[in-house]
């Protein structure tokens, strides 16, 4: 190894690949960032410090093996980088686009502990994989041997996905059921394109199709096929349904017209970017353009909402959130991005009320930081009499998700949930409380990381695989 490729971090300076002015995004719904040139990817690669420990590594929910990628890149090594990258990673331009590095393992990079700025890790890795499909280094599924196993898979976002691509390289028969018209989940739906643009996640979507996996779409459980069929069509089940049920207000007045969810909204967006005809849209009640928008909440669904309100025309976007910005749980550098695009931040502040039938106002108040709770957190307080009314004919609830009853809804008897109506399943394997059952991602751990959910998936693939190998070697023996 060329020792003097890599430690550059004292002598390059931490960069960014360019991103579009303001002035410029804010007219469209294309990615901000552009590509790093090869000369520069290797640049900032060889920045990285080869530490021995590498948090980086330690704090990414996959364990990517980030250091070896990284001397890979800036060697000009790219596509033994590709391997290495990949081998770990069902979807590693998908995290490169929309992982909050921030928190994870950029946040952990030793030299962004001792001043240098941090290796910027996910522009790197998303460099990696788009290089990757450019130049067909990305390959077909293709298994050595069909299996006669066979599983099913409800839902189709990045959890199912993930599992389905593990099992159908070794052979398995896997078929992905999705209550939506399009495979993708949130990665379709829920994230807007000036993050994740959809040919990023439709290229791996018929990658798995033309491997094998098949897609029964439009497919309500419960209603258009029962959970009991689908466990008697297939000799295991993974569920990674993710969470759906939007958290709500509880003020007077929250039943006024143009009040409306995150998820609604931002999927009424996302059908309109690929041409479909969205009623709701086309009549103003989910189009922010030419309204006041004022958006409830702090985490990266707001951020979608009020970087997306700016781009349909919002006249004005405020964002209202009840700690400071310290204290936000969405990532900073979205807040920043949504700060430079002219989104105004109301910190310390929630709503009380909303005023009109049809909504003309937000009551806010506004709080203080109190003592910490058990968590540690500082707890909002309210400061009395400090009341006033913002005006809005937009309001966009973006408080977050909670896991529907799906023992309720599929009628299913045994199907073991926590207190919080998650399913029970074992922190190792994924299996719940019903034999040859599976369950991952934000339905096991409530709303939670697209990193997270290829995790989770990959991890119940092994134990499925292990279960179905386990009678071969008993019989062996």
């Amino acid at each position: 190894m060329s020792k003097q490729k890599m430690l550059q971090f004292v002598t390059v300076e931490r960069a960014m690949p360019e991103k579009r002015p303001p002035e410029l995004r804010r007219k469209d719904f294309g990615e901000i960032y552009g590509e790093y040139a090869a000369e520069k990817a290797e640049q900032q690669a060889g920045r990285c410090s080869q530490c021995g420990v590498p948090y980086c590594q330690t704090h990414c929910p996959l364990h990517n093996n980030i250091p070896d990628w990284l001397r890979l890149t800036a060697e000009g090594r790219l596509r033994e980088a590709y391997e290495i990258s990949q081998a770990t990673n069902t979807f590693p331009e998908i995290c490169g686009r929309i992982c909050p590095q921030d928190r994870l393992c950029e946040g952990n990079c030793v030299i962004e502990q001792s001043g240098h700025g941090t290796v910027t890790i996910g522009s790197v890795e998303k460099y990696i994989t788009d290089t990757a499909w450019e130049e067909g280094w990305v390959q077909p599924i293709k298994p050595a041997e069909e299996r006669a196993e066979s599983v099913g898979i409800i839902g189709a976002g990045p959890g199912g996905l993930a599992a389905a691509d593990a099992l159908r390289r070794k052979g398995i028969q896997v078929t992905v059921y999705d209550r939506y018209d399009r495979a993708g989940g949130l990665m379709t739906y829920g994230i807007p394109g000036f993050k994740l643009e959809k040919d990023v996640v439709q290229k791996r979507i018929d990658q798995l199709e033309q491997g094998g996996v098949s897609f029964r779409l439009n497919c309500n459980v419960g209603t258009d096929i029962s959970f009991e069929e689908i466990r008697a069509a297939h000799d295991t089940v993974l569920i990674a349904t993710g969470v759906y049920k939007s958290r709500d207000l509880q003020a007077p007045g929250v039943g006024a017209g143009g009040i409306v969810r995150a998820i609604d909204y931002l999927t009424a967006s996302n059908r309109k970017s690929f041409g479909d005809d969205v009623p709701e849209f086309d009549s103003g009640e989910l189009n922010a353009e030419g309204k006041r928008v004022v958006v409830i909440g702090g985490g990266d669904t707001a951020m979608d909402c009020v970087r997306t309100a700016i781009r349909q025309g919002a006249t004005s976007v405020k964002c209202l959130y009840r700690r400071d910005k310290a204290n936000m749980p969405g990532s900073q550098r979205e807040v920043q991005n949504a700060e430079e695009e002219g989104v105004d931040f109301v910190w310390l502040s929630a709503p009380k009320g909303f005023t009109g039938d049809s909504v003309e106002g937000v009551i806010v108040q506004k709080m203080r930081l109190g003592a910490p709770d058990a968590t540690g957190r500082q707890v909002p307080e309210l400061i009395e009499g400090s009341d006033y009314t913002e005006g809005a004919d937009l309001v966009i609830k973006a408080l977050g998700f909670e896991p529907e009853d799906l023992p309720k809804l599929w009628g299913v008897e045994g199907l073991d949930v926590t207190r919080w109506g998650t399913i029970r399943a074992d922190f190792r394997t994924h299996a719940t409380s019903l034999p040859g059952v599976y369950a991952v991602g934000d339905i096991v751990r409530g709303a939670s990381l697209v990193v997270w959910a290829i995790r989770d998936g990959r991890e119940a693939a092994d134990a499925m695989l292990a279960a179905f190998d386990a009678p071969a070697q008993v019989a062996a023996e």
